[in-house]
């Protein structure tokens, strides 16, 4: 998720974790915002190599996304695998930023909405966001390989970790809505 930037009208769409996952310490804010001043120079590649790990891990998650179906465009190369990957890749990074600079994600309730939404369509379990958690870490590894440790790894995962918690939140209460 993108951090949002809220203003008066906005405040009340505006939606907080209802628990913390992990707190999340000044180190880990520094090593994420340090980390995430080279990473975001390459969202692109970063993103690419993201999703590499994602279709390598679970190779028919490939079906979930319209623009990969019946492409005959070699992933990598694909436009349209290009624009998602740096989306995602700079949404996940923005959020993470954001959560050390606010102490929590903040995000616009309708872009939460949306987000969960999309996965909710695209049939996307919680046990699938272990193996994103896997990916993004790997494009991390693969983009800052100089700074790449245990404490950023833990840093980052923390942040995934609490990210991943709202987005199956809103997931959990839209199929709950959906079956009522």
């Amino acid at each position: 998720m993108a951090s949002a930037v809220v203003n008066q009208s906005e405040a009340a769409a505006v939606r907080a974790p209802s628990k913390p996952v992990k707190t999340y310490s000044k180190e880990n804010e520094q090593l994420v915002k340090q980390s995430w001043e080279i990473l975001k120079k390459d969202a692109q590649r970063n993103g690419i190599n993201f999703f590499r790990k994602v279709f390598e891990i679970a190779p028919g998650a490939k079906a979930m996304y319209s623009f990969l179906r019946d492409s005959t465009i070699p992933f990598e190369e694909n436009p349209k695998v290009k624009n998602h990957a740096r989306y995602v890749f700079m949404m996940t990074g923005d959020a993470a930023v954001q959560l050390g600079e606010k102490g929590a994600y903040q995000v616009l309730e309708s872009k939460l909405q949306k987000l969960a939404a999309t996965h909710v369509n695209a049939g996307v379990t919680d046990d699938q966001f272990e193996i994103v958690k896997e990916a993004i870490l790997y494009a991390i590894e693969m983009g800052v390989p100089d700074l790449w440790s245990p404490e950023l790894k833990s840093a980052w995962g923390d942040a995934y970790d609490m990210l991943a918690e709202q987005v199956k939140a809103e997931m959990h209460a839209q199929r709950s809505a959906a079956t009522s």
